[in-house]
């Protein structure tokens, strides 16, 4: 049985226009992908600061919006300056102490292989062996050959993230000094009051997802920091772990834990990690307590603080974080979540407004049919 499609040319055109406009979309958001990071970063800390940055502004003489502004960046400045003090310094010592211990295991290694001298010459596996020392020398040797590249790469990587951090402080200032009045100018452009407020409605929820959802991360992340800051500092007393490094400890569950789902993961295995080069015991006992605390967390800590707030399931929110990590990197997967949760109302509303035109469709059919 053949079947004859009439496709006339205006929908045939609109169907590959409408094809042509989504490819060149995603095109041009693939390559402005750098600029929408620092947009979309600016945006996001413009939404975090707003309500101090607002409770500073009603406090002010004058309601001084600019002023509350300045006040909250010059604490965010301060917090970042005392965050470097504190936690730099131990990082490099616990750097550096890893570097003096690596001669040692070298040496241990070297011994066992005095050895295993025995077990090679019997089996005739010295060339196997020598073939294989050489191409590890090989590999070191093209290695240290990219050590200059490799640190003018970093050197630049550095410029780069400052010059990235000065432009997304900049928008951000911005955004929170001139959004009010941006704002009203948008709300000044409707006409039907009705459908302007059904829009406020909905922005106002967008908003207090994002607002909610990042006051619940940064305060399940300080808490999470807390323990790991005190458990290192507990450990300090009983093995050989510098006590100093527990501030940046805490520090580093602190940042990776805003990353959902498996950030804390990681930073719990760097801190393991360090630690296994001052005491493989402490490294062990942080590892089994901070595994404990995290099955605490996910099934008390974070229903409790985070609850309503997003409504995501948990497939939604893995397919959003590794979303916004693969195209955005790391702040990409620290703001997906809330990009997720406001784009879930949206979907709902529209989901919601279709099904009311739908009921007042179906009711205007039942009276037709009753005065029929």
């Amino acid at each position: 049985m053949k079947i004859k499609l009439d496709i006339d040319t205006r929908t045939f055109v609109r169907f590959w226009l409408v094809v042509i406009g989504f490819v060149a979309a995603a095109f041009i958001i693939y390559s402005a992908r750098t600029a929408l990071i620092i947009i979309a970063s600016a945006i996001f800390l413009a939404l975090v600061l707003n309500p101090p940055v607002s409770r500073l502004a009603r406090m002010l003489p004058g309601k001084s919006r600019v002023g509350g502004t300045a006040l909250a960046y010059v604490a965010v400045v301060l917090a970042l300056g005392a965050f470097l003090f504190l936690v730099v310094p131990p990082i490099v010592q616990q750097t550096a102490k890893v570097a003096e211990t690596i001669p040692g295991l070298v040496n241990s290694a070297t011994e066992q292989y005095k050895g295993l001298s025995a077990f090679i010459d019997n089996y005739n596996l010295q060339p196997q062996v020598d073939s294989l020392v050489n191409s590890i020398k090989d590999s070191a040797s093209s290695m240290a050959g990219a050590v200059g590249s490799n640190l003018l790469s970093g050197i630049g990587s550095f410029f780069y993230g400052v010059t990235t951090v000065i432009m997304v402080l900049a928008l951000s200032f911005f955004m929170l000094v001139e959004g009010p009045v941006w704002l009203r100018r948008l709300w000044s452009l409707y006409v039907d009051e009705d459908r302007m407020d059904y829009h406020q409605s909905v922005l106002h929820r967008m908003y207090s997802v994002v607002t909610g959802y990042v006051t619940g991360q940064l305060s399940v992340s300080a808490i999470a920091g807390l323990v790991a800051g005190l458990t290192i500092f507990m450990l300090s007393m009983a093995f050989n772990v510098p006590a100093n490094f527990a501030i940046p400890s805490a520090a580093i569950i602190f940042i990776l834990s805003l990353i959902p789902m498996f950030g804390e993961m990681i930073g719990m295995l760097i801190i393991s990690l360090v630690l296994l080069f001052n005491d493989a015991t402490a490294a062990l006992v942080f590892f089994v307590l901070f595994v404990i605390y995290m099955q605490i967390e996910s099934n008390y800590i974070v229903p409790k603080i985070q609850s309503k707030k997003l409504d995501l399931s948990a497939l939604a929110i893995l397919i959003a974080v590794i979303i916004g990590i693969y195209l955005f990197g790391i702040a990409g997967g620290i703001i997906s979540i809330p990009i997720a949760g406001s784009l879930k109302i949206l979907i709902d509303e529209y989901i919601a407004r279709k099904g009311n035109k739908k009921s007042r469709r179906a009711l205007a059919k039942e009276k037709l049919v009753k005065l029929v």
